[in-house]
């Protein structure tokens, strides 16, 4: 099992970011604020709260080099908010949404930022210093459904998407006076704005949870099917595979490294993931062992035992907890909805990460060298 360090910060929590040096975090309590903890004398106190949005705040990222943080809202809103002496300040962003904004992220070099919507579309944002203030350019007409997650390509100009008519998709967010054309980049860094790259048609419910590899050479998702996608050469012809899982859907997903991929969700332990030297991925283990609970006595129906267990209760006296071993076994105890590296300067691999969810807990996992972690 991984090292984790553990914190109930809420009774839930939506999302969370971390400041560039992680000595704060700023997290959604599932309301229309958002808390800034700072860590003093080894515990977390809370700071900051920002107070803007009217309705659930469902995505954050801080910037790591503008220390700019980025909120989107139910309410069709965006703020950026910047650090002026102690407070907080916030720009409003015009989004030009009619449906809740659902997610967000910065691009790797910070010029601009992406939101996903309900109302199938996404706002690529960036700074007008003519005007001063934040604009946004829309990708329309390209999905059939919200876009749940976003996810920027290490070149800045490349955007993964997914959304809930089941499709990844990728488009070019090229944007003139904005980003510079590089020569040594591929045909797809060259495509006008909006242009999409390529649709997946792989999976036939849900999607989530879109992560580039940290080459950019691999992009990972999930379906609300309980499976995992992974696509190289992500172009006019990419080497798609699965993985089928035999317990909850997954959320969200990270890479640990270019081989290595964490996924979370519905079973609330995290999940190892790894390609072998012939690039075929599949499932390694939880990160978290669970004990087996003794079984239940051999008498009753499994129609009874079912039914007590969907209502909670335990026809036997042994606890409903204890009776999935990859739920409840673990550090978290409901659906863990965000997973964010804590990269360490000049390593490449991701050695920290935390993962937050609808139990209101913070946990940081701290994971040995990778031959441990695939055992």
């Amino acid at each position: 099992m991984s090292a984790v360090s553990v914190h109930q910060l809420s009774q839930c929590i939506t999302c969370h970011a971390w400041s560039p040096d992680h000595s704060m975090i700023a997290l959604c309590p599932n309301n229309n604020e958002v808390h800034i903890y700072k860590m003093s004398e080894d515990k977390w106190e809370r700071a900051h709260v920002l107070q803007k949005h009217d309705q659930i705040v469902s995505g954050i990222d801080w910037g790591s080099t503008s220390n700019k943080i980025v909120t989107v809202s139910h309410d069709r809103n965006s703020y950026v908010w910047s650090l002026e002496g102690s407070e907080w300040v916030p720009t409003l962003v015009i989004l030009r949404l009619n449906r809740a904004a659902l997610c967000t992220q910065w691009s790797p070099q910070e010029n601009k930022f992406a939101v996903g919507s309900g109302a199938k579309t996404v706002c690529i944002c960036y700074y007008e210093q003519e005007n001063n203030w934040w604009v946004s350019k829309l990708i329309r007409k390209r999905h059939n459904s919200s876009v749940t997650s976003v996810s920027w390509h290490p070149n800045n100009i490349l955007l993964a998407t997914t959304s809930t008519d089941g499709k990844c998709r990728v488009f070019s967010t090229f944007i003139k006076g904005v980003d510079k054309r590089d020569s040594k980049a591929s045909s797809s860094s060259e495509a006008k704005f909006g242009e999409q790259i390529v649709q997946l048609d792989l999976s036939y419910s849900w999607a989530f949870g879109v992560k580039w590899s940290p080459s950019g050479n691999t992009l990972a998702y999930v379906g609300h099917n309980s499976m995992i996608y992974f696509v190289d050469d992500v172009g006019p012809s990419p080497l798609a595979q699965n993985v089928a899982l035999r317990n909850l859907p997954l959320r969200d997903v990270l890479f640990i490294s270019e081989k290595v991929v964490i996924g979370v969700g519905y079973d609330c332990n995290p999940m190892v993931f790894a390609a072998d030297e012939s690039g075929i991925w599949s499932f390694v283990r939880f990160l978290v062992e669970t004990k087996t609970v003794s079984s239940a006595p051999t008498y009753g129906s499994q129609f009874s035992e079912a039914f007590g267990k969907f209502y909670g209760q335990s026809k036997y006296g042994a606890s409903n907890d204890g009776m999935d071993n990859s739920r409840q076994g673990g550090v978290h105890h409901n659906c863990i909805n965000c997973i964010l590296p804590l990269k360490e300067p000049g390593v490449a691999s991701v050695r920290r990460f935390s993962t937050s969810g609808l139990d209101g807990k913070v946990v940081i996992w701290h994971l040995g060298n990778q031959e441990d972690l695939l055992r």
